[in-house]
């Protein structure tokens, strides 16, 4: 028997995991249930780290079937499922030919062929015109320095590849067939123009990046077509409208967070911490330029003016180390252990280049210590606790 109204599908994707969440209205209220969740594990390969983009659609296709079996046939126990629709983190992106067939895995955007690429750019279009230009932080993960680095290195694949689809995008292709770039996602890139509302193609033909690549953009909230039959028939769910949230995940966060008034400061905390403001333009001036702050578009045209800081990540690697070497730590006994430690006993800053890639964190912090004169932590509980407090 029925017991909600209608069901909508959204798939959150995150740096270290992912989930299915179904939400529905209960008169004025949103309610949510987490119904499938899957880690996202990198992988590393001779030519890189790359993004398991396959694994994440498996584990998509099993939380699509999760979720119709619940909403459709003789034993629902909720609503019809209505539409479903994907965010995922900013920056990374994927090549098709062109009959759609993805050219390579997606590359991760910690892998290391972006190093001495931000300098390179900036060589040919200086750091204060690339900002007048996107109102984008300068950053090594940005999509216009990992495009920079196949262009300097060759690569066959820019000129193979038909359509490029960020992450998200990517995703809403292989339910739809629809090839096209949502707003959000595409101001991440760093050769989006928030001046005139489009592609900087002129920028991208400065740095020999062949701006043919790039498909239309599309606004959050746009329908962009119907569930492809052979994914009907495979996850045993009726036709779904397929929508574009606000793709980038920290613009999905700001449009749930719970104000109603403008004007309100935010800090999303994950594998980034991200912290800025919300506003209803771009805001792209010297001082911004002078303190690397960065414009990402979100839900109706509007804004994040914000900073990006390295976040979670820390204690995440952490963690994956210690697992490493056979001991395994949930979240809960990393805070309890760094509840216990003492306090403020070093101070790293997070966003130092030594903790962007893969590695083993706990060295890199005792290193840092020891590189600035300070105690190096003994131990999990001091590290995590040094970490979260640097935070």
């Amino acid at each position: 028997m029925m017991t909600r109204g209608a069901q909508y599908l959204a798939f959150d994707l995150g740096a270290e995991s992912g989930r299915a969440v179904l939400g529905w209205r209960e008169g004025e209220r949103l309610q949510t249930e987490i119904v499938h969740r899957f880690p996202n594990r990198p992988v590393q390969t001779a030519d890189g780290l790359h993004w398991d983009v396959l694994s994440l659609w498996a584990e998509m296709q099993q939380g699509l079937t999760i979720a119709a079996a619940r909403s459709e046939g003789p034993h629902a126990t909720v609503g019809r499922l209505a539409s479903v629709g994907v965010d995922t983190w900013g920056s990374d992106f994927a090549l098709l030919d062109s009959h759609g067939v993805l050219v390579a895995n997606p590359w991760h955007y910690r892998d290391e062929r972006t190093d001495g690429m931000q300098e390179i750019v900036e060589q040919i279009v200086p750091r204060a015109e690339l900002y007048a230009q996107t109102g984008n932080q300068s950053m090594r993960q940005n999509t216009l320095l990992q495009l920079m680095a196949m262009v300097r290195q060759g690569s066959p694949l820019l000129e193979s590849a038909h359509t490029l689809l960020m992450i998200p995008d990517l995703f809403h292709f292989w339910m739809t067939g629809a090839r096209s770039v949502e707003f959000s996602s595409a101001t991440t890139t760093q050769f989006y123009n928030p001046r005139v509302g489009r592609w900087a193609t002129d920028l991208l033909a400065r740095l020999g990046i062949p701006g043919r690549l790039l498909p239309a953009i599309v606004a959050p909230g746009t329908r962009i077509g119907t569930l492809a039959p052979w994914l009907q028939e495979l996850c045993a769910c009726e036709p779904l409208d397929v929508m574009l949230p606000v793709t980038h995940d920290t613009g999905s966060a700001v449009v749930a967070a719970p104000v109603t008034e403008p004007g309100f400061a935010f800090i999303s905390s994950g594998t980034w911490s991200l912290v800025g403001t919300e506003v209803p333009a771009p805001v792209i001036d010297p001082q911004g330029l002078a303190l690397n702050i960065t414009n990402e578009g979100g839900w109706n045209g509007s804004y994040r003016f914000l900073k990006n800081v390295l976040g979670l990540w820390l204690v995440q690697e952490c963690r994956r180390t210690y697992a490493r070497a056979g001991r395994q730590l949930t979240y809960e006994e990393l805070t309890k252990l760094a509840a216990e430690a003492p306090a403020l006993q070093s101070i790293v800053d997070p966003d130092d280049g030594a903790f962007f890639a893969p590695g083993d964190m706990p060295a890199r912090i005792a290193a840092y210590c020891r590189r600035t004169g300070q105690p190096v932590p003994d131990g999990v509980g001091p590290t995590v606790r040094c970490i979260l407090e640097s935070l």
